[in-house]
């Protein structure tokens, strides 16, 4: 039996807000989250429902993804790390740990970078072809395309409701997030699209959902709220980095066209009319300066209004993406400061750092091949490979900047898509 103190402190530590916040602690709780086959967003929804806290109290620096195992930090406001720690108990999949209180929250974009270890199973290349698709992506690199993991993984793309965001047109909005779509969805999500077709009322339809921390949820809740004329209100109900993520697909999507047309063009090399950044700032490559100068100093503008274009026919072709989805290039801020857009600049080719693999042999195609950090911090062993097997893996390692996609390097390697549905059905008739 716990003694009453024990009892005591466990009730403390579980319950929301029940303790004064000392005043020389910092408000925010750092900590470390390791997760497994959940994607962040999913991961804080959990989070907050054990806390019994709104997600938006949860910060970070950038969202992981599902299909990984994956490490990285995180902030909340005025969570004991005690609490964090009593959930590693309860959580499956999940663990919490090396906890500090500080001043500040995370934000998106103050992300340094990130180190992935990867594997490809089953792999037919002989030893030379491996060899030179490492030493490409080393050397050369690869297309620094956005993932497409930025686009959402539905039928309904999220840079088409980022599009209709910055168009101003939120019935459009509304509709694309709520309207059934084509394609697998959890069985709960479908009966409240239904739902909303049949009778457009968010009441009746927010009952269909027993998870109502999801997007789709949480606009129902300010539709029912604040009523189908006021949908700009309700949409911000759902968590600022979620409806920021919209518009800059939006902006991804533009960034990927255009680069696919430069290079295109002009393929692997600077030209007259590039941008290069000197000082943080964009310039301007002259016929001269284009010839001294390498693809990898090259960048490519996200649109934005604080933003120039390239000077050769890629930068029109911008102007003529947006006019043909009606926008305005010269005018992309909105009358909601939060969707205006200042752009930015993103490198055209990216070499990974820290470049490191090794081919692997090995018999039974579900084992694990790679010992993860949890395993090392429990003292398990590292998984003992055969000289000879009947399959081969290739696991690379490597480091990438922030907001490039470790998807984009593995198809550089593979030469091949990547894709969830192309990877699903490879993994379907392989194990079948």
């Amino acid at each position: 039996m716990p003694s009453v103190a024990a009892e005591q402190e466990m009730e403390a530590a579980l319950s929301p807000r029940k303790h004064s916040w000392p005043k020389s602690r910092g408000s925010f709780c750092h900590f470390v989250l390791y997760k497994e086959n959940k994607d962040t967003m999913d991961s804080i929804n959990v989070l907050s429902k054990f806390l019994r806290v709104r997600p938006n109290l949860f910060s970070y620096m950038g969202t992981k993804d599902k299909r990984a195992i994956t490490v990285q930090e995180i902030a909340v406001l005025k969570i004991s790390a005690e609490r964090l720690a009593h959930l590693n108990r309860c959580l499956m999949n999940f663990k919490l740990g090396n906890f500090s209180y500080r001043k500040h929250p995370l934000k998106l974009g103050e992300l340094q970078g990130n180190h992935f270890t990867v594997v490809i199973r089953n792999i037919s290349g002989t030893e030379q072809q491996v060899l030179e698709a490492m030493h490409s992506l080393r050397d050369t690199g690869f297309i620094n395309y956005y993932g497409m993991q930025r686009f959402g993984t539905t039928a309904v793309p999220t840079y088409q409701v980022g599009r209709a965001i910055l168009q101003n047109n939120w019935t459009e909005v509304m509709d694309l997030i709520l309207k059934p779509r084509p394609g697998a969805e959890k069985g709960y999500l479908v009966r409240c699209r239904e739902e909303w077709a049949a009778s457009q009322d968010p009441e009746a339809a927010l009952k269909k959902l027993p998870v109502k921390r999801c997007v789709e949820g949480q606009l129902l809740r300010g539709l029912s709220k604040y009523g189908k004329n006021n949908i700009v209100t309700a949409f911000g109900l759902i968590p600022r980095n979620n409806r920021l993520m919209y518009i800059h697909s939006y902006q991804s999507f533009v960034w990927n066209s255009m680069v696919s047309r430069r290079i295109q063009a002009y393929g692997l090399r600077a030209v007259s009319g590039d941008l290069v950044l000197r000082g943080g700032s964009a310039h301007v490559l002259t016929e001269a300066e284009a010839a001294s100068s390498s693809i990898h100093d090259v960048v490519m503008p996200l649109p934005g209004f604080d933003v120039i274009y390239p000077t050769h026919h890629v930068g029109e072709g911008y102007r003529e993406m947006l006019k043909a989805d009606n926008l305005d290039i010269d005018n992309m801020r909105h009358k909601i400061r939060d969707y205006s857009l200042a752009g930015a600049y993103r490198r055209v080719i990216i070499r990974p750092k820290d470049v490191n693999w090794e081919v692997i042999h090995y018999d039974d195609p579900r084992i694990s091949l790679v010992h993860s950090d949890l395993e090392k911090l429990e003292n398990k062993p590292p998984p003992v490979f055969p000289r000879e097997g009947k399959y081969r893996a290739l696991r690379m390692e490597f480091s990438l900047p922030s907001s490039t996609y470790a998807t984009m390097a593995i198809r550089e390697v593979l030469k091949m898509d990547t894709s969830i549905k192309n990877q699903t059905q490879l993994n379907t008739t392989w194990l079948n």
